[in-house]
């Protein structure tokens, strides 16, 4: 059976701007600000000859159907080999960040799967092409906007133009190299409900993109986490844990917010007040994930 591996980092956003009304999922997207990290999807696709067609996706070991993005990718691809008998196909997704919390895991797993997927059917795709698969994915699953264009690339970033690789376009945020991200994880909140309300896209509009316009002008870390806690706090999308978390933070001197869309708090942090600020973290709730992660400068790719 002839396999390929491929990984994507997660990404958390902080605050966006929507464009989707357009027929074209190539151009659809978002503005915002974000960052990659190096906790992400590494995903192994395994391919032979069959008589007829069959897939199997497993996440983290376990067989899933919750897999409605990483199949569009995998249907885009086997859209292309109709001439063929068939395919056996088994998918393995290692996801390194809570799923539906806000890190991009969907994305990443999309990603990842795009580009193993393109290795192990020999398609010869760019980069560029295979991620552009996975950002269609997304789009039309509602599970996500700018979050397959910021994996592609890694860095901490500025999405100045919606759409997918090749179409969007991205500025860079100087991201200090004793810098990484401490997250406290609770829950998760849908994406996809959460792109559906009417009342949630119209507050993400109205101050996201002033705030993209802002932190184009400054684009520092310190802007990134200011604007992304005024984001969340104008958005009204704070639940009473994550305020809770925040009021502790805040009284410590600690900038941090909500990762878009996942209850959950972040921060960038540099290494030598990381333990003060993972203490806080501790007292707030012992089911809460903790969890720390270095920044990906490196984007999504093969693995050989």
């Amino acid at each position: 059976m002839k396999e390929a591996r491929a990984f994507s980092p997660c990404h958390i956003t902080g605050f966006f701007q929507i464009f989707d009304h357009t027929n074209d999922s190539l151009r659809a997207g978002s503005k915002g600000a974000g960052v990659s990290l190096c906790q992400g999807v590494e995903t192994i696709a395994r391919l032979r000859n069959a008589s007829k067609t069959s897939v199997q996706f497993r996440i983290n070991g376990s067989a899933s159907n919750s897999t409605e993005v990483s199949r569009y990718v995998l249907d885009t691809f086997l859209s292309k080999f109709k001439e063929k008998d068939g395919f056996e196909i088994k998918v393995e997704h290692s996801v390194q960040a809570p799923i539906g919390c806000g890190f991009g895991t969907s994305g990443a797993a999309a990603l990842s799967l795009a580009l193993a997927l393109n290795d192990v059917f020999d398609l010869g795709l760019s980069k560029i092409e295979a991620a552009q698969v996975a950002h269609v994915a997304e789009v039309e699953c509602k599970t996500g906007l700018g979050t397959v264009i910021a994996e592609t690339f890694g860095g901490a970033e500025i999405r100045i133009k919606p759409g997918a690789p090749g179409i969007g376009e991205l500025k860079d945020i100087t991201v200090p190299k004793e810098f990484v991200v401490a997250c406290l994880c609770f829950g998760s909140i849908s994406t996809k409900k959460s792109l559906a309300s009417e009342r949630t896209r119209k507050c993400v509009n109205r101050y996201g993109g002033e705030l993209v316009d802002k932190l184009i002008e400054e684009p520092e870390i310190d802007n990134f986490m200011t604007f992304s806690r005024q984001f969340a706090e104008k958005t009204e999308l704070l639940t009473e844990r994550l305020r809770k978390a925040l009021c502790a933070t805040d009284e410590a001197n600690f900038v941090c917010s909500m990762p878009m869309f996942g209850e959950a708090v972040f921060t960038l942090i540099e290494k030598r007040r990381l333990e003060e600020l993972l203490g806080i973290f501790r007292q707030q709730n012992s089911n809460a994930r903790i969890f720390v992660s270095n920044i990906d400068f490196e984007g999504a790719h093969v693995l050989k």
